[in-house]
């Protein structure tokens, strides 16, 4: 992964996640910065498949060799998938985070408002 890459095609949210919306789905993962922070994550323990988020929620919880971190949604909606390669594989979280790094699929309650999700340059505004 390229040191610092925020794909402009995702939405962020300021708690370091990201959402790709297709239609009314979206997946959420943790931004480069994020796992950057986290450093070596071991282990993903995820929502299960038809649990409510709510964004800026916790969703799931990361646990890298330097903390126990709240992965807090982007959007809110119902699970509808989790990446079950994280189990036996969650150094994908820092090696991908954009691609096979992903954690959850939800189905979204609505359509992201304007002005929810940042768009690549606001997010990396707020790490300055």
């Amino acid at each position: 992964m390229a040191e610092g890459s925020y794909p402009p095609e995702l939405g962020y949210h300021p708690g370091h996640g990201w959402a790709r919306v297709e239609g009314d789905t979206a997946t959420f993962g943790i931004t480069w910065f994020a796992q950057d922070q986290l450093g070596d994550v071991v282990f993903f323990d995820p929502p299960d498949p038809g649990a409510a988020v709510t964004a800026g929620s916790s969703y799931a919880e990361v646990e890298s060799l330097k903390a126990v971190s709240d992965v807090l949604a982007p959007l809110g909606g119902e699970v509808i998938e989790v990446n079950g390669s994280l189990g036996a594989s969650p150094e994908k979280i820092n090696d991908d985070p954009y691609g096979e790094g992903w954690m959850v699929k939800v189905r979204l309650a609505a359509p992201p408002g304007e002005g929810e999700l940042l768009d690549a340059a606001a997010y990396q505004a707020t790490l300055s």
